[in-house]
């Protein structure tokens, strides 16, 4: 069986790196490790399936394609969610909505369950901590939180083979 495949949305420069110093500032370390160590394996993302079929790796290429067939889109980041165990900031496009939707009517069958619960994108910059440590940040961010518009460059197509993502394809929207 191959790698499953995971599909992201790509976003802006300012964007992606304003998320990628939070998620290196607050996710948890390893112990042992330092800071942004350990579990801190991954750059922010948004992730649209978390596991397709690698066995279909040049059909998803084929869709991911098609998919990107379109402008690059604003991407609103509206809010930050306490995840329990973490912090995520939400990001609504109808875009983002109707290209997953679409994605993934090609591989309805193949879908894992937490692929079929997917409800809306987000990004996780802080995760598996205390849930105590995960309150405090929540207020810290929500407190300083002023909405912002991002922007949807492309998708990316990566393996996942038990570590880091391995990035297989990008897909510029345009």
């Amino acid at each position: 069986m191959s790698a499953p495949l995971i599909v992201s949305l790509l976003l802006d420069p300012a964007s992606q790196q304003r998320f990628d110093d939070l998620r290196t500032a607050h996710f948890p370390a390893r112990p042992g490790s330092g800071a942004g160590g350990g579990l801190f394996r991954l750059d922010a993302h948004v992730t649209l399936f978390h596991a397709l079929p690698g066995e279909r790796v040049a059909e998803v290429r084929g869709e991911l394609a098609a998919a990107a067939a379109r402008p690059p889109f604003d991407v609103r980041v509206g809010g930050v969610r306490f995840l329990g165990r973490g912090v995520a900031f939400d990001l609504t496009a109808p875009e983002v909505t109707a290209l997953r939707a679409d994605v993934a009517a090609a591989f309805d069958t193949d879908l894992t369950a937490q692929d079929r619960q997917w409800r809306h994108p987000h990004v996780t910059v802080q995760n598996k901590v205390e849930p105590a440590v995960a309150r405090a940040l929540h207020a810290q961010l929500a407190a300083e939180f002023t909405p912002w518009t991002a922007t949807a460059r492309g998708l990316g197509l990566w393996h996942y083979r038990g570590g880091p993502w391995e990035l297989d394809s990008e897909f510029a929207f345009g």
